[in-house]
């Protein structure tokens, strides 16, 4: 049984909050609801002067063993694998525009295992020390009168990275490529030279970063040779690809998105080289993994729900009121709390989760603010929706109750096993208490049963019998 010290709080609603815990709760039921499959993949392996190279299959993988074994076969047999083409192409991966709010909580999140609500506190107090500029900014584009050079001047005698900006400033830096500029203030920009000693570690890992970012906009894009070399044996495609660094650009300044060195060696076109061994790879899928917060800013920020300067107190809301954990990868785990609630929120009325409500409010603001749009009449629209849902949601909150008696009453954990659920195939709880009725925990769904006679499963649906599930 769940400990129900949860409940000292009150349980709370949010057009911005509870749409952001139910994209947590939906990621959780895609994880709980998944079935795995196996599939098979080919890769024979061929030695080139030396070189072991593992080719790819153009299939990819096939869900048929059968049909994977029959083509493992002819590649043995060919024996052989023949070099069909040969292509190389210059690529470049582009240097990052300005770093707005949004950006800067992702990265600290995913790269520095800093929650946004904690980012959000460092670059606060970084600012009012004077180390950046303004850090509640939606803006990537910097002004056109934006002085470079005098921002650079303050980091030319930094430790860690002062040779990399005189660099910058004897060759010539490059003007950030063009971003979006919301009309607010411009990208996140160091504004003085500091060390860790100054800052504190976390602290100086957000400025660090911020440092780096900035430095990278004002370098070259990194460029690099893909080479594809593609093959056949018995009747099946295969490639291999290389990858060779020409210019690093701004990757030297942030290494972590440099691009991976992967040497070939030589082929001629029409060459034939002996297949040293054919893997046939059995593996399975596999589900997507629980919503980390980066992931989870990107959809807010998709879905216009919250502000720069709100998304952080939502998503530390959530957690604070104990809707979702944190775990190991700063990923968000839906408690039992919060699961069940976002389920009492569909079963009454499902708009309450999505992000429509908000994003309509949001549409509407924009109006205002464009004079095209009367400020009391948006204000009295919207106040009247919300009272109509709540009128609504009183009048249903059974639906809400059961759910969580279902999931919190001790009731729940002596329930015995009974039948599978239609939707998920996972087994649902027979409470025999009345009212009685089947609990799947999974799928947190409800069923109640006819509250005279026996209860038995029936292979056949005959006159007697009680339909559940649409599924069934």
């Amino acid at each position: 049984m769940e400990e129900l010290e949860v409940f000292v709080v009150s349980l709370s609603y949010g057009p911005c909050q509870t749409p952001t815990l139910g994209f947590c709760v939906q990621r959780y039921l895609q994880i709980n609801t998944f079935k795995p499959e196996t599939f098979w993949a080919l890769h024979p392996w061929i030695n080139q002067k030396g070189y072991d190279v593992k080719l790819e299959w153009e299939r990819k993988k096939l869900f048929d063993s059968n049909v994977a074994e029959m083509f493992r076969k002819l590649v043995v047999d060919d024996g052989v694998v023949e070099v069909t083409g040969i292509s190389e192409k210059q690529e470049s991966k582009t240097r990052p525009s300005g770093l707005n709010t949004v950006n800067l909580l992702k990265v600290a999140s995913s790269a520095l295992d800093i929650g946004p609500h904690m980012a959000m506190q460092l670059a606060e107090r970084l600012y009012t020390q004077g180390f950046i500029s303004y850090p509640r900014t939606e803006s990537t584009a910097y002004p056109s009168s934006f002085d470079f050079r005098g921002a650079l001047g303050p980091l030319i005698n930094n430790p860690v990275w002062g040779s990399y900006v005189q660099t910058l400033l004897a060759d010539g830096y490059l003007k950030p490529r063009s971003g979006t500029d919301a009309g607010d203030h411009p990208p996140i920009t160091p504004m003085r030279s500091a060390s860790e000693d100054m800052l504190g570690t976390d602290a100086w890992r957000l400025y660090q970063y911020i440092c780096q970012h900035f430095l990278g906009t004002l370098s070259p894009d990194c460029k690099y040779i893909r080479t594809k070399i593609d093959f056949s044996a018995g009747g099946e495609f295969f490639h291999c690809i290389g990858q060779h660094v020409m210019v690093k650009g701004f990757t030297s300044i942030m290494p972590w998105l440099a691009v991976n060195e992967k040497n070939l060696p030589p082929f001629t076109r029409g060459e034939k080289v002996e297949i040293s061994k054919v893997e046939l790879y059995e593996g399975k899928t596999v589900p997507p993994d629980y919503l980390s917060e980066s992931e989870l800013i990107s959809l807010m920020e998709k879905h216009e729900i919250g502000t720069d300067a709100s998304i952080p107190v939502h998503i530390n809301n959530i957690s604070e009121r104990k809707y979702v954990q944190v775990q190991a990868g700063r990923r968000l785990v839906p408690t039992a709390l919060g699961i069940s609630l976002i389920r009492g929120y569909q079963c009454i009325d499902p708009d309450l989760c999505l992000p429509d409500i908000r994003s309509f409010i949001e549409q509407q603001i924009t109006l205002v603010s464009k004079g095209q749009a009367d400020h009391s009449l948006i204000v009295q629209h919207v106040l009247e929706q919300f009272k109509q849902k709540f009128s609504y949601f009183v009048k249903q909150i059974e639906n809400m109750d059961v759910l969580f008696e279902a999931q919190f009453s001790p009731l729940s954990d002596s329930g015995r096993a009974l039948s599978k659920c239609g939707k998920c195939l996972r087994y649902m709880k027979y409470i025999s208490t009345m009212p009685s009725r089947l609990y799947c925990s999974t799928c947190e769904e409800v069923y109640y049963l006819p509250q005279k006679g026996t209860i038995k499963i029936l292979d056949v649906l005959q006159d007697s019998a009680f339909p559940h599930c649409a599924s069934c």
